[in-house]
Parts: C-alpha cells; structure tokens; sequence
C-alpha cells in the first residue's frame, strides 16, 4: 500500500506543479487555461484519495490532521471553482478574467504554504 500511496503523492504534486506553474506560466498576462484547471481539479481528488488512503490503511501508519485536512480542503475547493469560472467565462465572453485566474493562483500558493507550514 505504501506504493499506491506514494504514487497519489506524486500525482497530487504533479496537480499543485500544474496549476501554480500554469498560474506562473501566465502571470503577466492572466488568463485562464486548461493546465491551471486540472491542476486544481488533480489537487481535490488525489487530496481526497490521500485522506482516505491515511484514514483507511493502518498499515500506512499516517494520523491526518483533520484541522489541517478541512482548510486545505476549503482553499483548494475555492482555487478550483476559481479557476472553473475564469475558464468558463473566457471560453463564453472572452475578456480578461485576471482577478480570478490570480485569485486561483494564489490560493494554490496558499495550500503549499499550509501544507508545508502546518506542522
């Protein structure tokens, strides 16, 4: 189990890596792209998979942090639909959709900081 576990690991930083990059790729002309939103989709479900994967495996020997779990949860939920949203009305209406691409952005950052940060 410790493999599969490394391997949502590994995917769940590969998600982070897409949408920060993707934000970093863009930052001086904001706009939202496909990169940004699977990175922050990848984030919510190899979040969750990690969580339940500690939750359930006795094995693995992890006790999550379920204070910590919640807010990160919380911003990558809000950097998801974030992201969504700019992707959707570009997509309709074009136009700059700076604030919200910079707003995923930067709630990205904010799950890196709390994850590493938290102890």
């Amino acid at each position: 189990m410790d493999l599969v576990y490394n391997v949502v690991v590994i995917a769940h930083l590969l998600g982070m890596a897409a949408l920060v990059g993707g934000w970093f790729a863009v930052m001086k002309a904001p706009r939202p792209t496909a990169l940004m939103v699977w990175g922050a989709r990848a984030q919510i479900v190899t979040g969750l998979i990690l969580v339940g994967l500690a939750e359930g495996v006795d094995s693995l020997d992890k006790d999550p942090d379920h204070a910590k779990i919640g807010l990160k949860l919380l911003v990558a939920l809000a950097a998801v639909a974030f992201a969504e949203i700019a992707r959707g009305r570009s997509r309709r209406a074009g136009g700059d959709q700076v604030g919200l691409v910079s707003a995923a952005g930067w709630l990205g950052v904010l799950n890196v900081v709390i994850a590493a940060g938290w102890n």
